[in-house]
């Protein structure tokens, strides 16, 4: 669109380059086409929800059902109360195609460089220049095992939780989960019931633990009105249903943590309280999850530990979380602080025409993510249909030639 402007010579609307196809990058995708503005998105993995297929079978989503949709378009029915992994899949994958999106896979992008005034999206497919990057691969898009701990120096196999998917590999094994988010309870859990001799959870930092339901029903609602209270203040309110359905852990080596969830949470790197079904505490005290210290570092077929004892195991998965891992596309460009993250998120640009959205947490992934891009969305839609004043005139169009 010119708003009315003539030119002297060719030109192509260059659209929104939006890198993920994860539900941040489909859901800002589609709310830039409600709003007239041209986008492709691009996608590392064979098709949409990527990093969703990746993750372990029994993953399950912490938010309710009627809490979790992107914009304009519901979660089915037949998903459940707690969608699952594929449930989440086939919904981004009805997302897309009702939204009809562009969606480019199986092309991994290497570096976002500014060319110009312009970015130049350079991939393993070709270059991409466009007015606009919407960075939007996800807060948790890369795990490994914690160097320091000498794994490559040890006989136990030790894995990611990122990289795990089932216990069947775990059938007859000694394991021991490293981590006490939401993700290592869960794995332990699913180890402990899918044929691991023994389960152990190695813990650094005592977590919050909430229920996952209450009565049978979502807690979304009452989440979403305490965050709005100071977060001391909803600590508090909080406390009389951490003791009611969790209670006291400390007998099994899981204290109550001094700081509450919503406190913590406000650091940029934590990720949250541990939200957990009522099984997984059953089996926390009943020892068929048994609770040891943090890990110090593997050495031949031992775990050493922080308190100076070790473990004899078979295997070890790390739910140590996971990181953007974004030095790699824009870590030259000045947008990216000490811990990885960008310095600037959501509606608020990094520099003119680069944007990295979803990458804090909160709770109810989906329904945060579409809330975050569609502010974003109107953002640059804003600028895209100003393009002809002298703030940016160039950076969204490409001039071919002189027409005859």
């Amino acid at each position: 669109m010119t708003n009315g402007t003539a030119r002297t010579e060719s030109e192509d609307t260059l659209p929104v380059v939006v890198i993920g196809a994860g539900p941040t990058g489909l859901a800002t995708a589609a709310a830039l086409g409600r709003r007239g503005v041209p986008a492709i998105v691009l996608e590392e993995g064979d098709g949409v929800g990527t990093a969703w297929r990746r993750r372990y079978r029994g993953l399950r989503l912490n938010s309710g059902r009627a809490f979790s949709g992107l914009p304009g378009m519901r979660m089915p029915r037949r998903a459940g109360t707690f969608p699952g992994r594929d449930d989440v899949v086939a919904y981004l994958e009805a997302y897309s195609a009702a939204a009809g999106l562009d969606v480019q896979t199986g092309v991994h992008v290497r570096q976002v460089a500014d060319d110009r005034g312009q970015w130049r999206v350079a991939t393993d497919h070709g270059d991409w220049c466009t007015g606009e990057v919407v960075v939007a691969t996800g807060l948790l898009a890369r795990g490994a095992v914690p160097p320091e701990w000498d794994a490559d120096r040890s006989s136990i196999h030790a894995v990611h939780s990122g990289d795990y998917t089932d216990p069947a590999p775990f059938t007859g094994s000694d394991v021991l989960v490293v981590g006490a988010g939401s993700s290592g309870l869960e794995i332990a859990h699913d180890l402990a019931h899918g044929g691991a001799r023994s389960v152990r959870l190695s813990v650094r930092t005592p977590p919050n633990i909430l229920p996952r339901s209450v009565a049978g029903m979502p807690g979304d609602p009452a989440v979403h009105l305490l965050r709005r209270l100071p977060p001391r203040v909803a600590d508090a309110a909080v406390r009389p249903l951490q003791r009611l359905a969790i209670g006291d852990l400390s007998d099994v080596g899981l204290p109550a943590p001094d700081e509450g969830p919503f406190t913590r949470q406000c650091r940029p790197h934590d990720a949250g309280p541990a939200i957990v079904d009522r099984e997984v505490v059953d089996d926390l005290r009943s020892g068929r999850i048994r609770v040891v210290a943090a890990v110090h570092r593997l050495e031949g077929d031992r775990v050493l530990l922080a308190d100076g004892s070790s473990l004899r195991v078979d295997a070890v998965v790390a739910a140590t979380g996971l990181r953007p891992g974004l030095e790699p596309m824009v870590g030259d460009l000045g947008v990216l602080d000490d811990g990885g993250l960008p310095v600037a998120r959501d509606e608020e640009p990094a520099l003119p025409g680069l944007r990295f959205v979803n990458f804090g947490m909160r709770p109810g992934l989906l329904a945060a993510a579409g809330q975050r891009a569609r502010r974003t969305a109107a953002a640059i839609a804003r600028e895209y249909w100003e393009r002809d004043e002298e703030a940016a005139p160039a950076r969204w169009v490409t001039r071919r030639s002189e027409r005859a």
